[in-house]
């Protein structure tokens, strides 16, 4: 048998499960579900907590380096400068010890940086794959004051990438808006065999899920104010997340008497998400700004019903009137007048809930991973 030489990516992201959001979701899925004895990754991500700092699988290597990050779910401007520092020269390291032959960065800041500095010094060719709050308007109430200062210098990091992929056509439209490059689109896939059903029947009384950082982009806030107009109807609520809102989530449910009815585990474990999914009924996502949410992927696999903002990718995970409602973002009695409908006609529920399980094989994952394989192909044949 013809010996076929691996292909060695360099992965260069802040963000990787446990730590981060969707984002960091979505780099392990494609890590694992590409790496073969065709494809070998070595990810160079964040240290935090009692993480182990080096972990090794067959083609698969994490390794996580200090950066003074202080929470799980989100990196601040010093936690992302100093991860640009160390990875840069562990990077380096790296190059010259395992010869990588891509270096893929995910988040086009900080993790861009960090590769196209190593790129000009190493002659390593590198990629992006931008996932929203990356890109200047994407995420505006966390990174506008940042962009103001960065914005000048992130050009050099998307001019000189070999590809640039982003998740949704309406990232890759703010996008083009700051760097006139070519972009092409992958959208998130999910893996549906992760989630398995023994049955899609409606829990008793119906469970509501929002999933996501307590942070202004996500509008976690609306979410105990939406439900405040539902006190006639029987459910319960998961609010999955934490973040800079989490104290204010908390005084709205309790001035919205829903105390007994609203639960908020905090930050919680990969597997323990999908294990949480699977005893809900419903996903609600008020969002203000999404690329391609993880977290609407993970509801259609679950089979739920989904109620989201008409932004970003999210029209594309709704079939109106089959498995969910797309609501102006801010719709406050939009949002609840959705969930009294759905709360109160369990046929209808239980219908929206099959067809979101029948639309998630449209985001299938295998689809996702040829994708990027054949990125990878093309930049080292040097057709881009």
């Amino acid at each position: 048998m013809e010996n076929i030489p691996k292909i060695k990516i360099l992965v260069i992201s802040h963000e990787y499960p446990p730590i981060g959001g969707g984002g960091g979701k979505v780099i392990q899925d494609l890590c694992k579900g590409i790496a073969s004895d065709s494809y070998n990754f070595h990810v160079l991500t964040a240290h935090w907590d009692d993480l182990p700092k080096y972990e090794e699988s067959e083609n698969l290597i994490i390794e996580r380096i200090r950066s003074h990050r202080t929470q799980a779910y989100r990196a601040d401007l010093l936690a992302m400068a100093c991860f640009v520092c160390k990875s840069f020269w562990r990077a380096l390291q790296i190059i010259r010890k395992w010869h990588p032959d891509i270096i893929h960065a995910h988040f086009a800041v900080p993790g861009g940086a960090s590769a196209a500095a190593v790129s000009l010094l190493t002659r390593t060719p590198y990629m992006i794959t931008v996932h929203g709050g990356d890109v200047p308007g994407g995420a505006p109430e966390k990174t506008k004051k940042w962009f103001r200062f960065l914005l000048p210098f992130t050009r050099f990091i998307w001019k000189k990438a070999e590809k640039i992929i982003t998740v949704s056509q309406q990232t890759r439209q703010l996008a083009h808006a700051q760097y006139p490059v070519k972009i092409d689109v992958i959208p998130n896939g999910i893996d549906t065999a992760r989630f398995l059903h023994t049955s899609l029947e409606i829990h008793d009384p119906p469970c509501i899920m929002y999933i996501g950082r307590f942070s202004p982009e996500k509008n976690a806030l609306l979410v105990p104010i939406i439900l405040s107009h539902l006190g006639d109807l029987r459910w319960k609520c998961v609010m999955v997340g934490d973040g800079p809102q989490m104290t204010r989530v908390q005084s709205l449910i309790i001035e919205n008497h829903l105390e007994d009815r609203v639960k908020l585990p905090g930050w919680i474990k990969p597997h323990e998400v999908d294990e949480a999914l699977l005893k809900c009924d419903i996903l609600l996502m008020p969002s203000l700004r999404e690329g391609m949410p993880m977290a609407g992927l993970q509801g259609l696999a679950s089979g739920l019903a989904l109620v989201m903002s008409d932004i970003g990718a999210c029209p594309d995970m709704i079939n109106f009137g089959k498995n969910g409602f797309l609501l102006e973002a801010g719709d406050e009695k939009g949002y609840a007048n959705a969930l009294r409908i759905l709360l109160s006609n369990p046929e209808k529920l239980l219908s929206y809930k099959k067809s979101s399980l029948e639309k998630a094989r449209e985001f299938d994952i295998k689809k996702v991973f040829d994708a990027y394989k054949n990125v990878y192909q093309t930049i080292l044949k040097g057709k881009i």
